[in-house]
């Protein structure tokens, strides 16, 4: 028996199930998925599963057929894992989702003004590039800090927009794409500067640049406007990337309010060819509630 019936077996014995490796690929347990979309994973999703080491989770994803992987924490692994990451993402075909190139959910960092923060944030920018390349990957989060309290919107909006132009500026040679993440102000983030849609949408426009685009956190968004799928069309020139997660609770698809099977046929009929990261926990802390995780995202994606 090599390693990976060996491993599907383990699982099938820990879930109770008692097929043998021959009968496991016909119940479709084990089978590989053709999804529509490009659904990310993340490490830890599938770590009951996979195991704890980040290459056999990768392996995993793509045995599932997932086509694509983001890591929030991927800009501080140390290189060696990075660069291990990376090969092995290539040798499987998973496409590199976002990373977290800049956030601050306690200061006014950006909305300020202040030299010093602007300086800060360049800098960073400048050392996710490096990842950015080492990793192959295309897109990365930025969250532009809280409100500052002292300073009118307007003021606070062409202060933000100035360090994205700047930020900009330097990913353009790349063809990198920084992109901003609303997030909701009633659940998890209090006063941070960027909440909404039509917001991130009006600084897009004014930075006025393809290495600045939205960040569309569906879960993010259902909590803080709602009105899903108009939002989306209304900022569809400037959205470069989704985020996944149902309300309440922010789990995988089918366990809370948000229809996705209507707005992922949505997206798919636009013809998003870019990445829906899958930034949400798992309903049950098991195997079994990781396969759950697989058939949520089946069930969603059958939408054709």
């Amino acid at each position: 028996m090599n390693r990976r019936t060996f491993t599907r077996a383990s699982i099938c014995a820990s879930l109770g199930l008692t097929f043998a490796p021959s009968v496991m690929a016909s119940q479709n347990i084990f089978k590989k998925h053709q999804f529509n979309l490009k659904y990310a994973p993340h490490i830890g999703m599938f770590k009951n599963l996979a195991g704890d080491d980040p290459i056999d989770q990768l392996n995993f994803m793509a045995d599932q057929g997932f086509t694509a992987f983001e890591d929030n924490n991927m800009g501080t692994r140390p290189i060696s894992l990075q660069e291990k990451m990376s090969a092995i993402m290539q040798k499987r075909g998973l496409e590199m989702g976002v990373f977290v190139a800049y956030k601050d959910f306690k200061n006014p960092t950006l909305a300020g003004g202040k030299e010093e923060a602007r300086s800060d944030f360049l800098k960073q920018i400048k050392a996710s590039v490096e990842v950015a390349k080492r990793v192959n990957a295309k897109w990365f989060t930025v969250v532009p800090g809280t409100v500052d309290l002292r300073l009118a919107e307007g003021y606070q909006t062409v202060n933000v927009v100035e360090s994205l132009k700047q930020a900009s500026s330097i990913l353009e040679p790349h063809g990198l794409v920084m992109v901003l993440e609303p997030l909701n102000w009633y659940r998890n983030h209090p006063g941070l500067f960027l909440r909404k849609s039509p917001q991130a949408f009006n600084i897009c426009r004014a930075v006025n640049s393809s290495s600045c685009k939205i960040l569309f956190d569906i879960y993010h968004q259902q909590i803080q406007e709602g009105n899903l799928i108009p939002n989306i069309e209304k900022c569809w020139d400037e959205i470069g990337y989704f985020q996944i997660g149902d309300n309440p609770g922010r789990k995988e698809p089918t366990t809370g309010e948000i229809n996705y099977k209507n707005i992922l046929k949505y997206i798919h009929k636009r013809n998003f060819n870019g990445i829906l990261g899958m930034e949400h926990g798992n309903s049950r802390p098991d195997k079994a509630g990781e396969l759950a995780v697989i058939e949520a995202y089946k069930f969603v994606d059958s939408f054709i």
